[in-house]
């Protein structure tokens, strides 16, 4: 039964029967897959279990944080006054341990790595475990809870996401809306986290689905603002970014601003060069990764009773420091031990991401950035302004999303000609780092384990469309040793295109064309000639798990128009043969599928 004929006969029963149908998942299924006011539903639903995703994470870490430090239910942890210097010491280092318990156990009975929601959507379709996106989320708790210097935000988009994927897969979506969907989840995650819708769809439009259409605009708006509106009735403004008074912007500003933006992407650089330092000598070290958050953990401590700001996401430090004038050594110091701590703790193995404490660093070297102002002659900036500018270029940096970002700033200020100018710092900020440096955190994570992705643009399906699934298993072939004379015998003119030549064992030795063996194209004697003379691409063929990209640059390369499939380059026994034009066209297929899938023609 067709879409329109479900919604016609739903509407032409009675109350009673409409109410059972609307039990019917079949029906959602229908509804989600064939409309976008579907999809847009799915989006909301997205966004309140994102709002109530964020509020129950954030509710958890601060119960720990009151339980552990013993601070005030009104005091965050950042700015909080902790006298007592062996809690400092010793929290981070038990979360070390429970958090290594907890990795030693999953190490035992999940093999898998964990997908994020940009993996996700760049290779798999939109498919997240739910298991895998809570076990992070606790993971991200822990680390938070017991005062590891990163912040929920990896965890908040990760749940999200993951609830989002389940009920995707739930409804059967297609693997363009399911994509979206998993967008929807980021976005409410972000919007809830910050107070702000806007940061929150571009958000998901920049990194989690990649793309802007028209297609993903309402599910993914629609799901931000539900999230933001959920999180604000649980929450109230625990989550809102306060900047205070600030000045006005003059056309002077625009050139401070911008050598901030460019210094933020320079110092964004190193902070992710060092987190993987960090990562390195942990993998080159014979310390077991149990045991390396712990190890992590003590230093976090040596640093918090130095000062506590370093603790946690520094939702309250950033406002602390915004809030207050702060001395020149001070905001060098707080900013060396905060980036310090928090390449240590990702570095060592907690979990969590570098979003607010970016932010917070980036607000750090804006202030500090104001006290070179008097420099500029007829610039107005305040350092409050400029620590906006500096939050939005450093995160911008590390997190990607130049529009995200200016967003943010838009939302949490409420002024225009600020968004301006952080406009044009973020979009400086992002170009250096795209020139110099070429990844986000994320990014340059997955560079680290040898993937290749830079966004969360779908490459999935041309990984999925491999030469296995393109290739001919029919392929004629003949031993390498035959005679010309056999050759012909076995296979007159017209008979066949190409033959694979294989050895005594089975070995690829070679591909024959066979209108080269009728031309006589080799010159030697009638009675010496052997089929091996007319031998091609001796060592050029494809592999079952390349994909057509691969196989198209092979083709490209080798200047041929098919190549023999083996099974591995040490047995090379051959199982197939693909030619090029077959792999272009069934790449172009797909390649037009896709695009019509995000415009919403499918």
């Amino acid at each position: 039964m067709g879409f329109r004929s479900r919604i016609h006969k739903f509407a032409t029963k009675s109350p009673s029967r409409a109410f059972q149908t609307l039990a019917n998942r079949e029906l959602w299924k229908a509804l989600a897959r064939r409309s976008e006011f579907g999809l847009a539903t799915a989006g909301a639903a997205v966004g309140v279990a994102a709002g109530l995703a964020v509020t129950a994470m954030s509710y958890a870490a601060g119960e720990l944080h009151q339980l552990i430090f013993g601070i005030g239910g009104t005091d965050r942890l950042s700015s909080a006054q902790i006298e007592d210097r062996l809690v400092l010491l010793a929290a981070p280092v038990g979360g070390g341990i429970l958090l290594g318990v907890l990795l030693f156990t999953l190490a035992k009975k999940r093999k898998r790595q964990l997908v994020d929601p940009i993996e996700a959507n760049a290779l798999h379709g939109g498919r997240l475990s739910l298991t895998d996106s809570i076990l992070v989320a606790v993971q991200n708790i822990i680390s938070n809870g017991f005062g590891a210097s990163v912040g929920l935000e990896a965890g908040y988009t990760q749940l999200s996401a993951g609830i989002a994927s389940k009920l995707g897969i739930t409804l059967r979506l297609r693997r363009a809306d399911l994509r979206v969907l998993v967008g929807c989840g980021a976005a409410g995650a972000i919007a809830a986290a910050f107070n702000a819708p806007l940061t929150g769809a571009f958000y998901a439009f920049e990194l989690i689905i990649g793309a802007y259409t028209i297609v993903s605009l309402t599910p993914v708006v629609v799901s931000a603002l539900v999230a933001t509106q959920v999180a604000r009735f649980f929450a109230g403004n625990e989550f809102i970014i306060d900047v205070g008074d600030f000045g006005s912007v003059v056309p002077a500003d625009y050139l401070p601003a911008l050598l901030l933006g460019t210094g933020c992407a320079g110092v964004a650089i190193l902070l992710m060069q060092g987190v993987a330092f960090v990562e390195e000598i942990a993998r080159k070290s014979s310390i077991a990764p149990a045991f390396r958050p712990a190890l992590g953990g003590i230093v976090v401590g040596l640093l918090a009773m130095i000062s506590p700001q370093v603790l946690s996401g520094g939702h309250g430090a950033l406002h602390l420091n915004l809030d207050n004038v702060v001395p020149v050594p001070t905001l060098i110091g707080l900013f060396l031990l905060k980036s310090v701590a928090s390449a240590i703790s990702i570095g060592s193995g907690f979990r969590g991401g570098l979003f607010f404490a970016s932010l917070f660093m980036g607000a750090l070297l804006g202030k500090l950035f104001a006290y070179t102002a008097p420099y500029f002659n007829d610039a107005t900036l305040t350092p409050v302004i400029y620590a906006v500018v500096g939050m939005s270029s450093l995160a911008v940096a590390v997190i990607g999303g130049p529009l995200t970002m200016t967003f943010l700033a838009l939302e949490i200020t409420g002024d225009f000609p600020i968004t301006a100018l952080v406009l044009a710092a973020v979009i400086t900020s992002s170009f250096v780092v795209r020139s110099t440096f070429g990844y986000s955190f994320a990014t340059w994570r997955f560079h680290l384990r040898g993937e290749s992705i830079r966004s969360a643009h779908d490459v999935g399906w041309i990984r999925n469309l491999t030469v296995e699934k393109l290739m001919r298993t029919d392929v004629r072939t003949m031993p390498v040793s035959a005679t010309v004379e056999e050759f012909r015998q076995a296979f007159p003119i017209g008979s066949a295109q190409r033959v694979v030549l294989v050895d005594d064992n089975g070995k690829y030795a070679g591909m024959v064309l066979v209108p080269e063996v009728y031309g006589g194209l080799v010159e030697k004697a009638e009675s010496s000639r052997t089929i091996v003379d007319y031998a091609r691409y001796l060592n050029d063929v494809l592999q079952p798990q390349m994909n057509a990209k691969q196989a198209a640059a092979l083709f490209d390369k080798t200047e041929s128009e098919a190549l023999a499939v083996v099974n591995d380059l040490i047995e090379r026994r051959v199982v197939g043969q693909l030619s090029e034009s077959h792999t272009l066209r069934r790449y172009s297929e797909e390649l037009d599928r896709r695009r019509r899938e995000i415009s919403g023609e499918l």
